[in-house]
C-alpha cells in the first residue's frame, strides 16, 4: 500500500476533529467566552502577561511542545507492536485525550488568572495535593531528562551504514552539534547588544548552521578513538557532557542561548517536517513494516505497554505546565485556546504519524529497524531528500541534527522547570539555592545514565530503553493527574453538570494505564532479577510514582466529595419529579 493514503487520510481525520469535536468543547464543555479581558491583557507587564496573536502564539507553543517525544515515542512503539496499533493510539489518544487535556490546561489556567496547572490543583483540591503534585512533575522532569540525554548520545557514538558503505553519523554529528551550540551563544550575545536585528540574524546564523552539518564529517570528535574507551563508556561520557550543558543552560539567562537556540531550531523542525510529508506524499514509498507484531520477547503486553511507550505522541503531561505556565499568560482571548490547545496538539499528532512513517517504509529484518529512534526517523528524512537530488548522506545529518535539536529544546525546558519546581518547594530563593537545585536536579539523572545496565543475558542496554517506560508512564501519569485538577475545577464551576466527565473518564483511563504499566515494570524487574549490574532502580523508580499517584488520586475524590455540588447530586430527590 502506497503510504501517501494513509497519512492523507489521518490529516483529514484530524482536520474533522478540530472542526466537529474542537468546536464541541469550546461550546459545550469549556464554553469559551471572548467578552472575559484575559489575564495577559489584564496583568500586561511586558514581560510575562503579553497579548499576542494566536498566529504568533501558535508558533512558539508548538515549538516547545513539539520536542523530540512525539518522534521518538512512535517509533519504539511501532518496533514493538506494529505500526497499526500505534497509529490508532496516535489518532484517537490525541483526538479525545491529548488535545482535551491541553485545551483544559490553558483554558483552566486563564480563568485563574493565567496561573499554572499546580496552582489550580491547590486551589481546586489541597495544598497537599499541590505538594504532591509538585513532586511528581519534578520526578517526571528526571525522566525525561534520562531518556532524552541518553537517546542524544547515541547518535555521538552509532552511526548508519548507506548502501555504498560509507557511514553517517557518529563523531560527525557530535561535531555538529557542538560547533551548533556555539552559534546560538553568539547570535544572542549579537541580539542583546542590539548589533543586529533578529531577521538579519537568522538571515546570517541559518547558513551557518547548515555549514556545521556539512563541516562535521570533515572533523569529527570521535572520544572512542581519543581516549581509548568502549563504545558504551564513550556514550556515558556523552551523556556527562550533555548533562553538565543542562546545568549550564539552566541557570543562564534565556536571552544567552535558549531564546536564540530554540528560534534556530524551530526552522530545523518546520524543515524537518515539510521534506518528511513532501517525501511521503510524492515519493511512492510502500509499506514494508509489519501492521501487527505478536508481543513477546521483550515487547511485553500491548495492553498497557502501547499507551505509555508512544507517549507524548496522543497526549503528554508536559503540555501541561507549558499551556498554563507560559502560553496562557499570552492569549489574547479565550476562543484562542481552541487553535493553540486542541489545534496544536492535533499538529503534534501529524508529527507523530509522520515519525511512523519513517519506520513503515523499513523492512522489519533491516538492522536500522533494531537501532535507536532518533537513526530511524533521520535515515527517512535521508530518504525524502535524496528524491531531490540531495546526498543522502547529508539528508541523515541533517536529520539527526534536527532530532538533536528538537532534544535541545526539551532538555533545556525540563532542566530550567525542574530547576523552579526544586527552588519553590523548599524555598531556595537565592544564588546559591539555585545553584544547588539545578545541581539535584541534574544529580538523579546523572547517577541513572551512567550506571551499567545488561539485559538477561549479560549484554549492555542503552538507559533510553531501560527507562522510556517510566518515562513514558510518568508523562502519561501528569497528564492524567492534570485532567483531575481540571475535573475538580469543572466539577465545582461548570455550567453544564456532565462537563467534568469529558476530562476526567479520558484521566481516568490515562491513570489506569500507567499504574498498570509500572506494575507490569515492577514485576518484569523482579521476576528477572533486574536488568541491572547491581541494583536495579526500575521497581524503586516505579514504587514511588506509584505511591504518589495513588496519593494524589485520593485526595482528587475527597475534594470532589467534600464539594457542594457533589452533596447537592447525591441528594435524594423529594416530591417526585
Amino acid at each position: 500500500m502506497n503510504i501517501m493514503f494513509l497519512i492523507i487520510g489521518v490529516a483529514v481525520i484530524f482536520f474533522a476533529a478540530y472542526r466537529f469535536y474542537g468546536s464541541f468543547l469550546a461550546r459545550k464543555v469549556f464554553t469559551l467566552d471572548d467578552g472575559k479581558v484575559a489575564p495577559s491583557a489584564k496583568y500586561e507587564d511586558g514581560v510575562d502577561y503579553v497579548p499576542t496573536s494566536a498566529k504568533f502564539l501558535m508558533g512558539q507553543h508548538f515549538s516547545a511542545i513539539a520536542g523530540a517525544g512525539p518522534i521518538t515515542g512512535p517509533i519504539i512503539a511501532g518496533v514493538m507492536f506494529g505500526w497499526a496499533p500505534a497509529l490508532l493510539w496516535i489518532v484517537l489518544g490525541a483526538i479525545f485525550i491529548g488535545g482535551v487535556h491541553d485545551m483544559g490546561s490553558i483554558f483552566s489556567s486563564l480563568r485563574h488568572n493565567a496561573l499554572s496547572i499546580t496552582e489550580v490543583v491547590r486551589e481546586n483540591i489541597s495544598r497537599r495535593a499541590w505538594v504532591l503534585f509538585l513532586l511528581f512533575v519534578w520526578f517526571a522532569l528526571v525522566y525525561v531528562i534520562v531518556a532524552f540525554t541518553d537517546i542524544t548520545s547515541s547518535a555521538f557514538v552509532g552511526t548508519v551504514t548507506l548502501d555504498n558503505g560509507e557511514k553517517v553519523g557518529g563523531g560527525a554529528i557530535a561535531a555538529s552539534s557542538l560547533l551548533y551550540l556555539v552559534l546560538p551563544l553568539i547570535m544572542g550575545l549579537l541580539l542583546k547588544t542590539g548589533r543586529i536585528s533578529l531577521g538579519l540574524a537568522t538571515i546570517i546564523f541559518l547558513p551557518l548552521v547548515g555549514l556545521a552539518i556539512w563541516v562535521g564529517p570533515y572533523i569529527p570528535v570521535n572520544i572512542e578513538a581519543i581516549f581509548g574507551i568502549s563504545a558504551v563508556s564513550a556514550q556515558k561520557t556523552w551523556n556527562v557532557f550533555l548533562l553538565a550543558y543542562c546545568f549550564i543552560a539552566s541557570l543562564i539567562p534565556v536571552w544567552l542561548l535558549l531564546q536564540p537556540r530554540g528560534h534556530l531550531g524551530g526552522y530545523f523542525m518546520y524543515a524537518s517536517l515539510l521534506t518528511a510529508a513532501l517525501g511521503l506524499i510524492f515519493g511512492g514509498f510502500k509499506i514494508s513494516y509489519p501492521a501487527f507484531i505478536m508481543p513477546g520477547g521483550n515487547s511485553g503486553a500491548m495492553f498497557p505497554l502501547l499507551f505509555v511507550t508512544v507517549a507524548c505522541g496522543a497526549c503528554s503531561g508536559f503540555h501541561a505546565l507549558v499551556g498554563s505556565g507560559t502560553t496562557s499568560k499570552q492569549l489574547k482571548k479565550e476562543s484562542d485556546s481552541k487553535p493553540i490547545g486542541y489545534g496544536a496538539m492535533l499538529l503534534e499528532a501529524m508529527v507523530a504519524a509522520l515519525a511512523l512513517a519513517c519506520l513503515m517504509i523499513v523492512s522489519r529484518d533491516s538492522a536500522l529497524a533494531k537501532g535507536s529512534p532518533n537513526f530511524i526517523f533521520a535515515s527517512g528524512i535521508g530518504r525524502f531528500v535524496e528524491l531531490a537530488g540531495i546526498p543522502a548522506a547529508f539528508g541523515i545529518s541533517f536529520g539527526l541534527m534536527a532530532f538533536t535539536t528538537f532534544v535541545y529544546d526539551t532538555l533545556d525546558v525540563c532542566t530550567r522547570l525542574a530547576r523552579y519546581i526544586m527552588q519553590e518547594l523548599l524555598g531556595w530563593k537565592t544564588l546559591a539555592g539555585k545553584v544547588f537545585a539545578a545541581a539535584v536536579s541534574i544529580g538523579l539523572p546523572l547517577i541513572l545514565v551512567t550506571l551499567r545496565l545488561t539485559d538477561a543475558n549479560g549484554a549492555d542496554l542503552p538507559a533510553w530503553r531501560v527507562f522510556w517506560n517510566i518515562f513514558g508512564a510518568s508523562n502519561q501519569l501528569l497528564a492524567a493527574l492534570a485532567l483531575f485538577g481540571i475535573s475538580v475545577w469543572l466539577f465545582k464551576t461548570a455550567e453544564r453538570k456532565w462537563a467534568w466527565a469529558v476530562t476526567f473518564f479520558p484521566g481516568i483511563w490515562m491513570f489506569a494505564m500507567s499504574n498498570w504499566a509500572l506494575l507490569l515494570l515492577v514485576r518484569d524487574s523482579w521476576k528477572s532479577k533486574g536488568a541491572l549490574a547491581g541494583v536495579d532502580p526500575v521497581p524503586f523508580v516505579s514504587i514511588t510514582l506509584l505511591l504518589l499517584s495513588a496519593t494524589l488520586a485520593a485526595e482528587v475524590i475527597h475534594a470532589m466529595l467534600k464539594s457542594a455540588g457533589w452533596r447537592a447530586r447525591i441528594q435524594p430527590v423529594k416530591g417526585g419529579s
